[in-house]
């Protein structure tokens, strides 16, 4: 599988207009703040870019920030303007013709930044163990439609556990199954380079997060994906596959449900370009200067994380009044397409 990769990203993929679906590409509407970024950023190093959402967080000034599958860079020099000059951004990647094209415009980027704070590693994301970097050395961990692509992924969420520092998360976006993939599906070379073939199915995503010690995936946004190509359609038979952004947490406290304590927060308004309202998941969009009811786990999420500084916490963890109203199951994304469909992006 790893040969299958690099030799679709690194020799049969010249730009991103040669995707066959749109499931390694964002069709999302780009936020305004991020246009000015993008705008720094070198041609080339753009045309190459092959992600499925948007990985940055907000909150990222200052951080040290590690990008699994960082491709030619773009994310990562998105990144590096994020967090400024006191953040790093440390990109890796097992293609060598992509990171090739990252670092030849490495100079380039430092120059229109007025800094320079990233680097590339050449490794594989389930080995990061080997490649030198400081357990419990990462704010932020982001990957951009990649984990799919590992035969791993197990090692993967391992290897991301080991590097986060407590409180720390992993903000991903990634290609996810309404069921598993059967073994034709998945051994497809065309279909695995466009982050088919090794979708998780969403329930065995959710047991491996847990098995990894990440105890509350929280879905951020998703979309349905449409396989345009003709030739590829019927191969994927009756299958339904998402777009799909999650954050995940580090923090030992979590619990498996979300359990009601009688807790609220209230958001401050202070984190840039969230001024009116602070969104942690799909089901929490929190409005400024509203008392906002929470279950422990989301309590947790904002008060032992980077986000504490913006937030008033009320109650504490010495009553509890049972599960949290609107906890449950099934299957977490949308069917719904917008009224031009989901149409390839490139």
């Amino acid at each position: 599988m790893h040969d299958i990769v690099q030799d679709y990203y690194g020799r049969q993929l010249q730009h991103s207009g040669d995707l066959k679906t749109s499931a390694c590409c964002d069709i999302s509407q780009m936020p305004e703040w991020l246009k000015p970024l993008l705008a720094r950023i070198h041609p080339e190093v753009l045309s190459r870019y092959y992600g499925c959402g948007l990985v940055c967080p907000p909150l990222l000034t200052g951080c040290r920030v590690l990008d699994l599958g960082c491709g030619s860079g773009r994310d990562v020099y998105a990144l590096a303007q994020l967090v400024g000059p006191s953040g790093e951004v440390v990109g890796v990647d097992m293609t060598d013709e992509q990171l090739a094209v990252a670092e030849k415009h490495r100079a380039f980027h430092a120059e229109a930044f007025g800094y320079g704070n990233v680097r590339f590693v050449q490794g594989y994301i389930e080995r990061l163990d080997e490649l030198g970097l400081k357990p419990g050395s990462f704010d932020v961990i982001v990957s951009n439609c990649v984990v799919n692509l590992s035969p791993d992924k197990d090692a993967v969420l391992r290897g991301v556990q080991r590097l986060l520092k407590p409180g720390g998360e992993f903000f991903f976006s990634d290609v996810y199954a309404d069921r598993r993939v059967p073994t034709a599906v998945r051994n497809d070379p065309v279909l695995y380079g466009e982050c088919l073939g090794g979708a998780l199915y969403w329930n065995d995503f959710l047991r491996l997060s847990h098995r990894q010690g990440f105890i509350d995936p929280r879905l951020v946004t998703d979309r349905p994906l449409a396989i345009t190509d003709p030739a590829l359609q019927p191969r994927v038979g009756n299958l339904r596959f998402y777009s799909a952004t999650y954050r995940l947490f580090k923090l030992d406290t979590l619990e498996s449900a979300c359990e009601d304590h009688g807790q609220a927060v209230v958001y401050r308004g202070s984190i840039p370009d969230c001024p009116d309202h602070f969104v942690l998941d799909k089901h929490h969009c929190i409005e400024t200067g509203r008392v906002f009811p929470v279950c422990g786990n989301t309590w947790r999420m904002l008060r032992e994380t980077r986000f504490a500084a913006h937030f008033d916490f009320v109650g504490d963890f010495s009553r509890h009044f049972g599960l949290f109203a609107g906890c449950g199951g099934g299957l977490p994304f949308d069917d719904t397409l917008t009224a031009a469909g989901a149409t390839a992006c490139c």
